[in-house]
This record gives C-alpha cells, sequence and structure tokens, in this order.
C-alpha cells in the first residue's frame, strides 16, 4: 500500500487522494481544542487532593486571547475579534508554554496565576502551528518570582502510567484536575503536513485544557492540544522530546520547521513485490515509490528500498522499534538524527545494498501552501477581487458544502488537481476569485466566478498573485480578458480603463480601505510612480 511521507497520514495503510486529504484535514481541525469550541465536556474524574501538588497548581497558568482570524473570502478584512480561554504552563528563560491554535491570529493576550486576581499582558515570541506550539513573554517579569518553571521529564512515559492532566476547560473557572493513565504513544500527523510523537491519555480532556500539562509525579510529561471528538476518554499529548525540539529550534529567535522526508513511499508487505524486487525474506523496509526529485543526483531512484534509518531497521510496513519497545513510523528518526541538512539512509538497489545521505525539508514548498499565520495577499480590480489559493482557504471552502468539493472535483479545478503539488517552478502560486463579484454595472451578465483559479490575463499564463497584478499595471489593451483554469468556466472581458477608473468608487461603496494588501500594492504603485 501508498502513502507519501509528507503527510505521514496512515490507517493500515498509507493513501493520498484529494478527497482524503480534505476529509481528513476537517477531522483534524474537529479534534483541536480552542478554548471557544462549544462541544459539550465530558464527565471528569477528579483527582483526590492529597494527589495533587501544589508545585504543579503554581506553574499552570489560565490564558485569555482575542484572536482576528482572516477572512478568507473577504481577504480585505479580518473575522470579527473573539474571546478565547486556554490554559499554559511556565517554563524556563521567564516564559509561558502553551498551543499555537491559541494564541494563533491573537492581538491581545493576558494570563492569569492559579487563585490570582490580576491578568499579566503578555506577547507571543515564538509560534508553531504545524507541532502546535507557542511560547509567550510576560510584560512583567516579576510574575516568575512567585511562579517556578514546571520540571520536564527527560524520558518518555510508560503505557499505563498514571498521569494527570491540569488546566481550565470550560464548565468553571478554577483550575481543574483529571486523572487517567497513558494510553498509547506512536508517530503521528499534526497539522500543515507535521508529524511528531504524539501520547494519547484517557483523562479527560476538554475545550480550555489546551496548553495545559500533563504530569507524571511532579514532572511534565506533556502539553495538552486536541481529543478525539468522536469518542470519550481519548485526549492527546504533545510530548516533552517535541516541546524539546520547537524549543532547541528557537532559541536563535527564529523557527525553521521539523526536517522531514518528502519521498513518496509504499510498503512491502505484498509478496509480489517482493519477488519482481527479488528480495529474499531477511530482507526488509519501505519502498521509494515517488522520490521527491527526478534529478540525477538525487540519492533516491523509484524501486529503492529503504532498509535502515542510521543504524536502525525499517520493517516491511515503514516502521521502527525504539529501546523502549515502542514500534513507530520509521520517519520518527529523521529529527533525532538529521546532521548537516541530510538524513543517512541504507538502501537497497537492483539486490545491492549501499548508503546514501538524503537531504531532507523543514517545509516543503507546495503550491497551495498554508498561510502559518499570515493573512491573505489580495488585490481589488474593478468589480473583481484576487487572491492567493492557500490550504486554509480550500479546505474552507469545501467543509462549508460537500457540493463545492464536488463541484470542484468534476469541473477539474485546479485547487483539486494541484493540491498537495509542489510549484513547478520557483515562485509558482495560484490566483483564485475568493468572492463573488462586487455590485457593479460592469459584470452584467457574467456569472460569478468565486472559487475559480486565473489561467490567463490577455494570454498571458498567471504565474502568481505578483504576476497578475503586474500585467494589469503594465496593460495598455482595450480590453482585459480572464480565463480560468477548469472547465465550462466564462471568460471574462472588461473595458480596462472602466475598470480602472470604478476601482475607487467600488472601494469606497463597500468599505474597503485598501486596494490591496501590502505587497501586491508595492507592485502595483510602482508603475504609478515610474510614469
Amino acid at each position: 500500500m501508498r502513502f507519501n511521507i509528507s503527510y505521514y497520514r496512515r490507517a493500515r495503510g498509507f493513501v493520498l487522494a484529494a478527497s482524503l486529504v480534505f476529509a481528513i484535514g476537517q477531522l483534524c481541525k474537529a479534534q483541536s481544542l480552542p478554548a471557544g469550541d462549544k462541544s459539550t465536556p465530558t464527565n471528569t474524574a477528579v483527582a483526590p487532593p492529597e494527589q495533587v501538588s501544589t508545585v504543579v497548581e503554581n506553574s499552570v497558568v489560565k490564558v485569555f486571547s482575542t484572536v482576528r482570524n482572516p477572512d478568507f473570502y473577504k481577504p480585505w478584512s479580518k473575522q470579527a475579534p473573539s474571546e478565547l480561554t486556554a490554559s499554559g504552563v511556565v517554563i524556563e528563560g521567564k516564559r509561558i508554554l502553551s498551543n499555537a491554535h491559541v494564541v494563533l491570529y491573537a492581538s491581545q493576550v493576558q494570563v492569569q496565576a492559579n487563585q490570582a486576581g490580576d491578568k499579566v499582558s503578555a506577547t507571543v515570541v515564538a509560534i508553531a502551528p504545524g507541532i502546535d506550539l507557542a511560547v509567550l513573554k510576560l510584560d512583567d517579569e516579576t510574575f516568575f518570582d512567585t511562579h517556578p518553571p514546571l520540571a520536564r521529564a527527560r524520558t518518555l512515559p510508560e503505557i499505563k502510567d498514571a498521569v494527570m492532566a491540569y488546566g481550565y476547560p470550560k464548565g468553571g473557572t478554577s483550575l481543574s484536575i483529571t486523572k487517567g493513565i497513558v494510553s498509547r504513544i506512536e508517530f503521528a500527523g499534526y497539522n500543515l503536513g507535521t508529524a511528531g510523537l504524539r501520547i494519547q491519555i484517557d483523562a479527560a480532556i476538554n475545550p480550555g485544557n489546551s496548553g495545559g500539562p500533563a504530569v507524571v509525579g511532579d514532572k511534565m510529561i506533556g502539553l495538552a492540544f486536541s481529543h478525539l471528538v468522536s469518542s470519550e476518554s481519548i485526549g492527546y499529548i504533545i510530548p516533552c522530546e517535541e516541546i524539546d525540539l520547537f524549543l532547541e529550534d528557537i532559541a536563535d529567535g527564529h523557527y525553521d520547521g521539523k526536517p522531514a522526508l518528502a519521498d513518496g513511499l509504499q510498503t512491502l508487505e505484498n509478496p509480489a513485490l517482493r519477488a519482481y524486487l527479488k528480495l529474499g525474506k531477511p530482507a526488509g523496509g519501505i519502498i521509494v515509490d515517488k522520490p521527491a526529485s527526478d534529478a540525477s543526483a538525487y540519492p533516491l531512484k523509484q524501486w529503492d528500498v529503504i532498509s535502515k534509518i542510521g543504524d536502525t531497521p525499517v520493517d516491511d510496513q515503514g516502521m521502527i522499534k525504539l529501546n523502549t519497545g515502542l514500534r513507530v513510523l520509521f520517519s520518527y528518526m529523521v529529527q533525532k538524527i538529521t546532521a548537516h541538512g541530510k538524513v543517512p539512509l541504507t538502501i537497497i538497489r537492483a539486490g545491492k545494498e549501499m548508503n546514501v545521505a538524503v537531504p531532507v525539508q523543514a517545509r516543503r514548498p507546495m503550491v497551495i501552501p498554508p498561510l502559518e499565520g499570515a493573512y491573505p495577499s489580495y488585490f481589488v480590480y474593478g468589480p473583481l477581487v484576487f487572491s492567493t489559493a492557500t490550504q486554509e482557504f480550500v479546505e474552507g471552502l469545501t467543509s462549508s458544502s460537500h457540493q463545492w468539493l464536488q463541484y470542484l472535483t468534476s469541473v477539474g479545478s485546479a485547487l483539486i488537481a494541484r493540491w498537495g503539488d509542489k510549484p513547478a517552478f520557483e515562485g509558482e502560486g495560484l490566483v483564485v476569485i475568493p468572492s463573488p463579484f462586487f455590485p457593479h454595472k460592469l459584470a452584467k451578465g457574467y456569472s460569478s466566478p468565486q472559487g475559480e483559479v486565473v489561467k490567463t490575463v490577455n494570454g498571458v499564463p498567471i504565474k502568481n498573485l505578483n504576476h497578475l497584478v503586474k500585467i494589469l499595471r503594465d496593460s495598455k489593451d482595450e480590453f482585459i480578458r480572464f480565463e480560468f483554469d477548469q472547465r465550462h468556466a466564462e471568460t471574462l472581458i472588461f473595458p480596462r480603463q472602466q475598470m480602472v477608473a470604478a476601482t475607487d468608487e467600488i472601494l469606497s461603496d463597500n468599505d474597503v480601505r485598501s486596494q490591496g494588501s501590502p505587497d501586491t500594492m508595492a507592485i502595483w504603485t510602482q508603475a504609478k510612480t515610474s510614469k
């Protein structure tokens, strides 16, 4: 069976298809625990008071954030502010650790200690939406004089270890403590193509617990970040090993991301595959189905069998055994043994064993990229709005109505056909119409182009949003012709001078403050100042 290692989506086998990617994306959203989640809290088992550590209580904080999320379908504006509450924990360096989804797009963040009345203003200094971690600094660092950091465990917990989850879930205002056991440890997908170790516990975790520590004894084993909505008593923890990697990464003031292989891989379970590759019974590993690069210098080729990562054997399902007795995806070792941007692998090629060093990437370039905390770029031209196609836009569009997914698939939209693709050339990006026409007579008789990807402008293939703006800026043609990259899409033709003249009126009538985002306006105004 086949999987693409860049997505780490594993059930019995590994499959990457557009419809499944969207379904998984929506499931991941459903599992996350923003404090504004309306789901009904499950029954919680409160630990006996004698087992509660005051050391831990003193290090757990309540996090208040005011967020302004992007409006992907009106990219010139933001969504209305929403107030969230969640949890956090004091760590070394006079910092607070919490989840990225708690403070992503936050315009204001405050923290409050257990049993305290005052709130202390905070600033987000590092954030990693993929692994769902964030670090906060406080305006008043005297807070840490009486709230020391919570010690972190240096090893993974054992299965069945007793664990307590601390936090501020909905249903009350005081600190909540629930008790359970460690149920499972695995290497699994997080967000945005990022994968990492994940601990499953059966202690109740509910909206508001996000960012709170899970503790064995008096040491934190990880940070709560999600639960399985469809089941009771299945919560997920980001283990300290992942937290330490994140903190090491941001030590230089910049988050680079986790290294990962980008090759398409296939399991070696089928006997016919072994016979085709002329592999004897002792040989095992995972097949390279689609190398990340076709370049002759790239060390992996189709039908290579990865038999070891470093010194660790890989089995026919792409799994490895750790000294702790755990069995996880072999890609877990990438983050452990990568050096100078390469990971050492042992492969079998045409029956011969050889050692190779394969380049890894912290961020895989994608033609439909995630925003990762940025706001979408846009440009208004007459009654049309253009924006860059992002993962959040596509997922939001298809989750709002299953009919959207069916429609985009049926017309061969590039939003579906190019999902997961890397750019065909440097700087490639899809330009999409995010919203219906602004009301104006220039659009008379045309159907709404919302969700359509721009293919050409006056016959020129569009490379990205800034390229489209440049084409519009420099055009001296009487008419502007837009063609779209899907079947049955109308071709839109407008008088160029009237489009330019109507834009200011349209902006004013619809309370749009700026014709474009700063990046597109830098392109648009460049021509005006040079004329």
